[in-house]
């Protein structure tokens, strides 16, 4: 009986790890981060750097959740309505996997050159 307890709780551990995980990877689907790298560096980098009104922003500005939400709630339209609406929706999802992918808990950390 103890050993088929053991073994339900072990399954049911790897089960919900594996739809944890599975759910980290769903969150950003879609998006080339290399390109997106150098579309923050076009598109978001004007308006974002040590100084400016708007203030610094990088991937590692947010976690990878942080930066999920902020895209997925068009958080950016509520703070700056409109800086959004000629970068095409390939571009921002483009943008978010860069940001997502090199946010401050990723495996590789990173800025787009500021």
């Amino acid at each position: 009986m103890i050993h088929i307890k053991l073994i339900l709780t072990t399954g049911l551990l790897t089960f919900c790890a594996l739809l944890l995980a599975a759910s980290a990877f769903a969150a950003i689907e879609g998006g080339d981060a290399r390109r997106g790298k150098d579309l923050a560096k076009t598109n978001c980098k004007p308006c974002h750097v040590q100084g400016a009104e708007a203030g610094t922003m990088t991937p590692l500005s947010r976690t990878q959740r942080q930066w999920d939400r902020f895209y997925k709630k068009r958080r950016h339209d509520k703070i700056a309505p409109g800086a959004w609406d000629e970068i095409a929706d390939q571009d921002l999802q483009d943008i978010l996997q860069f940001m997502y992918d090199h946010a401050a808990d990723s495996d590789q950390p990173a800025t787009c050159g500021q």
